[in-house]
């Protein structure tokens, strides 16, 4: 399929929630394919030049991992941005970002109080999105969903 697809993932090692179940479902892949970490330092600020790492998997599939400090706002698309001056070829236009999205259900039995159960799901719920927290327009975001029992 033509142009790029991000992945977003907290473990670069494994493969995304999204990746998987775009496979399963839509049986393509895109001509590039990005395997997107974000990692928030234990320092103030990253410096523009530290902040990108790519590391090509095959002909198809690399891997960025994107690094901010704890005082900056993580914005993906200003950060592949600066993938450009490593040679990493990059439009917004033609990029797709695939998001998992899990949703939590209550179980039946649990061994954990009921109470505490509906809490961390509540908050789970409140918590930010993803495609704001890192500024990806939201018209080029593509989310999966998953049903997680606790």
């Amino acid at each position: 399929m033509p142009g790029t697809a991000v992945f977003l993932t907290s473990d670069p090692e494994s493969a995304p929630t999204a990746l998987l179940h775009s496979l399963k479902h839509y049986k393509v892949l895109h001509e590039k394919n990005v395997i997107l970490t974000v990692r928030i330092e234990q320092t103030p600020r990253v410096a523009p030049e530290e902040r990108v790492q790519i590391e090509p998997v095959g002909e198809t599939f690399t891997r960025v991992l994107l690094r901010f400090g704890f005082m900056e706002t993580p914005n993906i698309p200003r950060a592949l941005a600066i993938a450009r001056q490593f040679g990493w070829t990059f439009d917004i236009m033609s990029t797709s970002f695939f998001l998992s999205r899990r949703m939590l259900k209550l179980a039946q039995q649990s061994e954990m109080p009921h109470w505490q159960n509906r809490l961390f799901i509540t908050l789970a719920r409140s918590a930010n999105d993803a495609t704001g927290y890192f500024h990806i327009p939201t018209g080029r975001v593509v989310e999966v969903g998953t049903q997680v029992t606790i």
